[in-house]
């Protein structure tokens, strides 16, 4: 059993009332979810004050309180530490708590705007084939070894990431891949952790609804890898302007992958279909089951980790050309009609430039590309003008739909798309906001050749209108038209 003085052992502490040799029995962030003997962790978060909650979980049996503003009236027999911020500390008391977990496997962790699920899913199932349990903290699921855990945020909270870590390690698990968002990076989550590695992909705008600025949102980024230790290993992309900015203040040791440029990892592809691309990887040519630059480019990130992690770099390959696209990423359905429906995540202006310009480069002029896209309710703003200027770019017919319009009307979103277009560009667009319909109505305007892209939702299972998410999966409706 862990007491109040192990946890609170390390971190910086403003007054301590109460008996510091109190046994903790778990950690809760959430007041609902105190049992007897907790530490109730009493965090500021964007909407609610924990603050608020202490009476509640006191009455439920906290027996300790982590928080920043003492309560006006102190319930004998409860233990209160006093710290400037919560959100500064609560990663390193969660580690404590749980053992120390990311000292006890190898963790690597991916961060960037695209690309994070696609790396960190395949690095997890290559470690497996292999030979090694594994973990996986990402977007679509959590893995322990095999065993799905729903994930419900791309990084989960600090309790939450130091538990599933837990269970890993004692489930002997060897390798760790994770996901690190910027909200995540920003908001200490990851604090208290030990990486092995971590991997840069790219930086292009998002989530500017919470970091308000470009830079802001670099800086998160680039938090991350000024955090890591110098035994850790950094591989970053050359071929994204802020490759080498994310490196300028780490101290683990750097190395590059590239599909451009001379670098520790060059990649070149030689061929690009529908079906796969055969990829020459420094000297050594394999054919991979995936498809465009973009997926080239984070393959060359999943080959460089592995070698960086001591795999022979023939047997990294080898297991590669094994591999799958992860769901909902540039996920390719036949019709019996002789069309392709793709659906992808893309959801950013320029995810959803990667997979445009690759379905252009696969067609090489031989089919009509139509494209359905829209934008998230209650998010960046900014980019809804973005992605309609880029679908129109590189597609023949356009057709805005619903996203996930959250608490936001589906119409006032598709007007913010439509702002950003021409009389001219209206000529290819169409505007049908329900989303199912919008998928039947591209489905029935292609033919033999064409490719229908349906962008933005990807592995997503629902629609989240009003704060209620309803069963909605573009992958189902695309095969219910075929």
């Amino acid at each position: 059993m862990v007491t109040v003085e192990e946890l609170i052992g390390g971190i910086r502490t403003e007054s301590v009332i109460g008996n510091i040799q109190m046994p903790v029995t778990d950690i809760q962030l959430d007041s609902r979810k105190v049992q007897d003997g907790n530490l109730f962790v009493a965090m500021r978060g964007t909407t609610v004050d924990g603050h608020a909650f202490i009476g509640k979980a006191i009455e439920l049996g906290a027996k300790t309180v982590l928080c920043e503003t003492l309560p006006d009236a102190l319930v004998p027999g409860v233990t209160y530490v006093q710290v400037p911020d919560c959100n500064d500390v609560v990663g390193q008391v969660a580690t404590v708590f749980f053992g120390n977990p990311s000292q006890k496997v190898k963790l690597v962790g991916v961060t960037g705007t695209n690309g994070k699920t696609t790396i960190a899913t395949l690095l997890y199932n290559m470690f497996r084939a292999f030979g090694y349990k594994c973990g996986l903290l990402s977007t679509v699921c959590n893995y322990i070894d095999g065993e799905p855990v729903p994930a419900d945020h791309t990084t989960p909270d600090a309790v939450t990431l130091n538990r599933l870590m837990g269970r890993m390690a004692d489930e002997g698990c060897r390798y760790v891949f994770m996901e690190c968002s910027s909200h995540a990076i920003v908001q200490k989550r990851i604090g208290g952790l030990k990486y092995a590695g971590g991997i840069f992909t790219n930086l292009t705008r998002d989530h500017l609804d919470y970091h308000k600025t470009v830079e802001n949102y670099l800086k998160a980024k680039k938090m991350f890898f000024d955090g890591l230790g110098k035994d850790a290993f950094m591989v970053t992309n050359l071929d994204d302007r802020n490759g080498l900015v994310m490196a300028q203040n780490t101290r683990a040791k750097v190395v590059t992958y590239s599909l451009r440029s001379m670098s520790d990892f060059k990649g070149r592809l030689l061929e690009s279909g529908f079906d796969g691309m055969l990829l020459d990887i420094n000297g050594r040519e394999a054919f991979l089951r995936f498809i465009g630059k973009f997926n080239a480019s984070n393959l060359l990130a999943v080959y460089g980790t592995a070698v960086m992690l001591g795999r022979d770099p023939m047997e990294v390959l080898t297991v590669m050309s094994t591999l799958v696209p992860v769901n909902g990423r540039f996920d390719a359905i036949h019709s019996p009609k002789g069309f392709t429906a793709i659906v992808d995540y893309a959801h950013t202006p320029d995810a959803l430039t990667n997979v445009l310009t690759t379905i252009v480069d696969v067609l090489d002029g031989k089919g009509q590309i139509i494209t359905v896209v829209g934008a998230g309710g209650n998010r960046d703003k900014g980019k809804r003008p973005l992605m309609a200027q880029e679908s129109v770019r590189y597609s023949d017919r356009v057709i805005i739909t619903s996203d996930n319009p959250r608490n936001e009307e589906p119409e006032d979103i598709i007007n913010d798309m439509l702002a950003g277009l021409t009389k001219q560009d209206m000529q290819k667009v169409v505007t049908i906001a329900d989303r199912r319909e919008a998928i039947r109505t591209a489905c029935m305007l292609a033919g033999q050749g064409d490719v229908v892209l349906v962008a933005g939702k990807g592995h997503e299972d629902y629609q989240e209108i009003k704060g209620v998410k309803h069963h909605f999966d573009d992958h189902e409706v695309i095969r219910e038209t075929f």
